[in-house]
């Protein structure tokens, strides 16, 4: 059981990675990986959020939906929404300077795909609570690790003579190719296991 949820947490974090692999969670990964500290605090805000929405959607499975697998889908965009005004609540009232950083960002948690495939993701591999949890858990520092390898990329590329051809979005969608290529090659470890 404890090797089950090792490699599940391990496989959400990196082999599957939710941004790099997946594509799941761009909005955030490339608008608010600017900078380390900004990208942290996002990663943080989107774990939280991804913790949260594996344990609500475990119980609405387990509970609510049980004879009404229908409601699904609906049942889950109403829960990541209602979850992610709350994490914007508290983050407005203890930290005003993160949330005027996070700007638009902190809002489109309740839009990014990430959290909306985990909770799919979870409920058709039909992981318990125990297994969804570290299934949201792994993929949220999943994604927290693709920021902040962004955000530290884009921070030494400021210091670096770049061409003005290769400024900008170009040199970001270059920066995220190369990364998800080096996450490609996570991607054996799972024919090996």
């Amino acid at each position: 059981m404890t090797s089950d949820l090792v490699w599940i947490f391990f496989s959400a974090m990196v082999v599957n990675n939710f941004t790099l692999m997946l594509f799941l969670g761009i909005c955030p990964f490339l608008g608010v990986s600017g900078r380390v500290a900004t990208a942290v605090r996002m990663g943080a805000a989107n774990v939280f959020v991804l913790t949260i929405t594996a344990i609500s959607v475990w119980a609405l499975n387990t509970f609510v939906l049980v004879y009404a697998p229908y409601l699904r889908l609906i049942s889950f965009i109403i829960v990541i929404a209602s979850l992610v005004q709350i994490v914007e609540m508290v983050i407005k009232k203890m930290s005003p300077v993160l949330f005027r950083q996070l700007g638009i960002f902190l809002p489109l948690i309740t839009t990014n795909c990430a959290i909306l495939g985990l909770a799919i993701f979870q409920t058709n591999r039909g992981y318990g609570f125990l297994e969804g949890l570290a299934f949201a858990i792994g993929a949220g520092l999943g994604l927290t690790l693709a920021l902040v390898l962004m955000a530290s990329i884009r921070e030494s590329v400021d210091f670096a003579d770049v061409p003005d051809v290769a400024k900008g979005t170009a040199l970001v969608l270059l920066i995220a190719g190369s990364l998800s290529l080096a996450f490609m090659g996570f991607a054996g470890l799972l024919s090996s296991a």
